[in-house]
Protein backbone atom coordinates (compact mmCIF):
# COMPACT_ATOMS: atom_id res chain seq x y z
CA UNK A 1 0.00 0.00 0.00
CA UNK A 2 1.50 3.58 -1.12
CA UNK A 3 1.82 5.71 1.81
CA UNK A 4 -0.44 8.93 1.90
CA UNK A 5 0.76 12.02 2.95
CA UNK A 6 -0.64 13.37 6.07
CA UNK A 7 -1.35 17.15 4.21
CA UNK A 8 -2.82 16.22 0.79
CA UNK A 9 -1.21 18.18 -2.67
CA UNK A 10 -2.67 21.30 -3.64
CA UNK A 11 -4.20 22.34 0.02
CA UNK A 12 -3.24 24.25 2.26
CA UNK A 13 -2.91 23.83 6.50
CA UNK A 14 -6.03 26.07 7.16
CA UNK A 15 -9.00 26.63 5.28
CA UNK A 16 -12.08 28.10 5.81
CA UNK A 17 -15.41 26.10 5.64
CA UNK A 18 -18.34 28.16 4.79
CA UNK A 19 -22.41 27.32 5.09
CA UNK A 20 -24.70 29.07 2.99
CA UNK A 21 -28.33 29.03 2.58
CA UNK A 22 -27.69 29.10 -1.20
CA UNK A 23 -24.41 27.58 -2.10
CA UNK A 24 -24.77 27.90 -5.66
CA UNK A 25 -25.54 31.24 -5.74
CA UNK A 26 -22.64 32.49 -3.59
CA UNK A 27 -20.19 30.25 -5.69
CA UNK A 28 -21.21 32.20 -8.41
CA UNK A 29 -20.55 35.23 -6.83
CA UNK A 30 -17.45 34.15 -5.41
CA UNK A 31 -15.97 33.25 -9.10
CA UNK A 32 -17.41 36.53 -10.82
CA UNK A 33 -16.18 38.97 -7.90
CA UNK A 34 -13.13 37.12 -6.73
CA UNK A 35 -12.03 35.11 -9.81
CA UNK A 36 -12.19 31.95 -7.70
CA UNK A 37 -12.16 28.79 -9.74
CA UNK A 38 -14.50 25.59 -8.63
CA UNK A 39 -12.23 22.90 -8.43
CA UNK A 40 -14.41 20.15 -6.65
CA UNK A 41 -18.07 20.32 -6.17
CA UNK A 42 -20.70 17.68 -5.42
CA UNK A 43 -24.67 18.58 -5.35
CA UNK A 44 -26.87 16.83 -3.15
CA UNK A 45 -30.43 14.61 -4.67
CA UNK A 46 -32.36 17.69 -3.57
CA UNK A 47 -30.35 20.21 -5.40
CA UNK A 48 -28.29 21.71 -2.69
CA UNK A 49 -24.71 21.59 -2.53
CA UNK A 50 -23.33 19.10 -0.35
CA UNK A 51 -19.98 20.40 -0.31
CA UNK A 52 -17.56 22.23 -3.21
CA UNK A 53 -14.04 23.86 -2.93
CA UNK A 54 -12.85 27.23 -4.69
CA UNK A 55 -9.35 27.99 -5.66
CA UNK A 56 -8.80 31.30 -4.83
CA UNK A 57 -5.60 31.97 -5.87
CA UNK A 58 -2.96 29.48 -3.26
CA UNK A 59 -5.78 29.63 -1.27
CA UNK A 60 -8.76 27.33 -1.31
CA UNK A 61 -12.48 27.71 0.71
CA UNK A 62 -14.87 24.88 1.29
CA UNK A 63 -18.74 25.30 1.24
CA UNK A 64 -21.75 23.64 1.42
CA UNK A 65 -25.46 24.41 1.45
CA UNK A 66 -26.78 25.00 5.32
CA UNK A 67 -27.82 21.79 6.94
CA UNK A 68 -29.48 22.59 10.31
CA UNK A 69 -30.20 19.11 11.36
CA UNK A 70 -25.99 18.68 11.55
CA UNK A 71 -25.71 22.28 12.96
CA UNK A 72 -24.51 23.49 9.49
CA UNK A 73 -26.06 27.21 9.59
CA UNK A 74 -25.04 30.04 8.35
CA UNK A 75 -24.33 33.85 9.48
CA UNK A 76 -27.99 34.62 8.75
CA UNK A 77 -28.86 31.94 11.15
CA UNK A 78 -27.09 32.86 13.40
CA UNK A 79 -27.79 36.64 13.64
CA UNK A 80 -24.22 37.94 12.28
CA UNK A 81 -21.13 36.28 11.87
CA UNK A 82 -17.79 37.10 14.23
CA UNK A 83 -15.40 35.95 11.65
CA UNK A 84 -14.16 38.06 7.95
CA UNK A 85 -12.58 36.29 5.34
CA UNK A 86 -9.45 38.29 3.85
CA UNK A 87 -8.44 38.32 0.14
CA UNK A 88 -5.78 40.32 -1.70
CA UNK A 89 -7.12 41.79 -5.06
CA UNK A 90 -5.51 43.54 -7.59
CA UNK A 91 -8.12 46.37 -7.80
CA UNK A 92 -10.00 46.74 -4.30
CA UNK A 93 -11.69 49.53 -5.85
CA UNK A 94 -13.09 47.54 -8.93
CA UNK A 95 -13.22 44.07 -5.99
CA UNK A 96 -15.53 46.64 -3.98
CA UNK A 97 -17.73 48.33 -6.05
CA UNK A 98 -18.68 44.63 -7.85
CA UNK A 99 -19.26 42.96 -5.27
CA UNK A 100 -21.65 45.78 -3.97
CA UNK A 101 -23.69 46.11 -7.06
CA UNK A 102 -23.49 42.31 -7.06
CA UNK A 103 -25.84 42.53 -3.24
CA UNK A 104 -23.39 42.87 -0.88
CA UNK A 105 -23.46 45.47 1.85
CA UNK A 106 -20.40 47.49 2.81
CA UNK A 107 -19.76 47.66 6.34
CA UNK A 108 -16.36 49.54 6.27
CA UNK A 109 -15.66 51.62 3.33
CA UNK A 110 -12.20 51.29 1.01
CA UNK A 111 -9.66 54.08 2.75
CA UNK A 112 -6.19 53.56 3.32
CA UNK A 113 -5.36 51.51 6.61
CA UNK A 114 -2.07 51.88 8.98
CA UNK A 115 -0.66 49.13 7.91
CA UNK A 116 -0.03 49.64 3.90
CA UNK A 117 -3.23 48.21 2.67
CA UNK A 118 -5.84 49.87 0.45
CA UNK A 119 -9.11 48.40 2.11
CA UNK A 120 -12.58 48.04 2.46
CA UNK A 121 -14.90 45.62 4.27
CA UNK A 122 -18.65 44.21 2.90
CA UNK A 123 -21.44 41.18 4.06
CA UNK A 124 -21.76 38.74 1.06
CA UNK A 125 -25.26 38.24 0.46
CA UNK A 126 -25.31 35.08 2.67
CA UNK A 127 -23.95 37.42 5.31
CA UNK A 128 -20.07 36.31 5.28
CA UNK A 129 -17.77 39.29 6.06
CA UNK A 130 -15.08 40.21 3.99
CA UNK A 131 -12.39 42.40 3.86
CA UNK A 132 -10.77 43.01 0.55
CA UNK A 133 -7.41 44.39 0.47
CA UNK A 134 -4.64 45.62 -2.45
CA UNK A 135 -1.05 46.09 -0.78
CA UNK A 136 0.03 49.81 -1.14
CA UNK A 137 2.83 50.09 1.23
CA UNK A 138 5.46 48.01 2.87
CA UNK A 139 5.08 49.26 6.49
CA UNK A 140 7.41 48.41 9.33
CA UNK A 141 6.17 47.10 12.76
CA UNK A 142 7.97 50.10 14.33
CA UNK A 143 6.35 52.59 12.15
CA UNK A 144 2.75 50.14 12.33
CA UNK A 145 3.08 50.92 16.27
CA UNK A 146 3.49 54.77 15.88
CA UNK A 147 0.84 55.25 13.25
CA UNK A 148 -1.34 52.99 15.60
CA UNK A 149 -0.71 55.60 18.43
CA UNK A 150 -1.42 57.90 16.42
CA UNK A 151 -4.90 56.80 15.70
CA UNK A 152 -5.13 56.35 19.08
CA UNK A 153 -4.55 59.66 20.19
CA UNK A 154 -6.96 61.21 17.69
Amino acid sequence: MAAVKPIPDDYPKVMAYLAIDGAAGAIDFYKTIFGAVERVRMDQPDGRVGHAELQFGDSVVMLADTFPDMGHVDPKQLGGTPVAMTIYVDDVDATFAAAIDAGATETQPVEDKFYGDWAGQFDDPWGHRWNVMTHVEDVSPEEMQKRIAALDAG
